[in-house]
């Protein structure tokens, strides 16, 4: 069972500190970056899109992350 700790570290709003915006920053430009590279190098299909809609999946997931356990 989740506990209400947790529940509450992924409900609650984490305001970033400027330390987490960075982290933020680097992580999306990391993203935006691979996602170029991936329309670039993939044709216009299906699988480049899951593969871009995988990429922005991994960007939130990286900067729910930061906010939520960076410390």
């Amino acid at each position: 069972m989740i506990d209400d700790y947790e529940l509450n570290t992924r409900f609650q709003y984490h305001k970033p500190d400027e330390r987490k915006i960075k982290m933020h920053e680097s992580i999306r430009a990391e993203c935006l970056k691979l996602s170029f590279m991936i329309c670039a190098n993939t044709p216009e299909c299906r699988e480049q899109a899951l593969a871009i809609t995988k990429l922005e999946e991994c960007m939130m997931y990286a900067n729910a992350a930061i906010a939520r356990r960076a410390t």
